[in-house]
């Protein structure tokens, strides 16, 4: 049984060629330094929530570290009910959840849950500015997978269930984005992963017993260029003019690596 997430997910759907070079060639590259540092500061603050949501000492460690202070600082101030005790309600960080679909298991990890009587809230830090294009979000693979694994696992009806994106860097404080869930998104969601998954499995029967690669992104899509395995598919030389769906504007879609 495969274990799949959203970033599995992503990937797959962007370009099934990157899917097989990630997932099954385990094809890895450097990280950029800067980077590296980026994902490093986002990976603290998460922890430092976490710990904090355990009720864990993470004064030394924000003295340490004058980043990490100001965020989490900016959260505190900025949403305070957000961390405010509830008795009628249960909360948890780090809250992982599994779902079968065939023989594939999907996992979420959310990096706070709160599950009230009435509905439930869905957490996700992201330490990068409020992306230009908000309304993409909302097709975000880790946001419909996240709605639809709580959805088919628990009591709460979509409609009780919302996902809201806390960007940590947005100035002059911290900014969100609640993004509710509708019955119609739910069974969208099932045909869109059963539709992929159903792909999948062919192309992984081809890989196992054809030695058949996985399929390429067109390179009209514009994707290649800021691929890692460009020159692994013979795209390293793509010339930008031709790739005539590839403009500025998608330049500002990219999103940042998330944490």
């Amino acid at each position: 049984m495969l274990r799949i997430s959203q970033r599995h997910l992503k990937i797959l759907e962007a370009c099934p060629r990157q899917f097989e070079h990630t997932y099954f060639d385990r094809l890895t590259l450097p990280i950029n330094p800067v980077q590296q540092v980026k994902t490093q500061l986002g990976s603290d603050f998460h922890l430092l929530m976490h710990q904090r949501e355990l009720g864990l000492p993470i004064k030394p460690i924000l003295a340490r570290s004058p980043q990490l202070n100001t965020w989490v600082q900016a959260m505190l101030q900025t949403a305070p009910a957000l961390f405010e005790s509830d008795p009628q309600s249960w909360r948890e960080s780090e809250h992982v959840r599994t779902l079968e679909l065939g023989d594939y298991l999907f996992t979420a990890i959310y990096d706070l849950v709160i599950l009230h009587p009435d509905r439930a809230d869905i957490i996700d830090w992201k330490t990068y500015p409020l992306p230009k294009y908000k309304k993409d979000l909302d097709l975000e693979w880790q946001t419909r997978l996240y709605l639809y694994i709580l959805a088919e696992t628990s009591d709460y009806v979509p409609k009780q269930i919302a996902f809201t994106y806390w960007f940590i860097q947005s100035t002059p404080q911290p900014k969100s984005v609640k993004i509710s869930y509708t019955l119609k998104q739910h069974r969208q969601t099932k045909t869109d992963l059963l539709e992929l998954l159903a792909k999948l499995t062919d192309w992984l029967d081809a890989y196992q017993h054809l030695r058949e690669p996985f399929p390429q992104v067109a390179a009209s899509k514009g994707l290649c260029d800021r691929c890692n395995f460009a020159a692994r598919c013979n795209r390293k030389d793509l010339d930008l003019a031709s790739t005539d769906t590839f403009t500025s504007h998608d330049l500002d879609r990219i999103p940042m690596i998330p944490i």
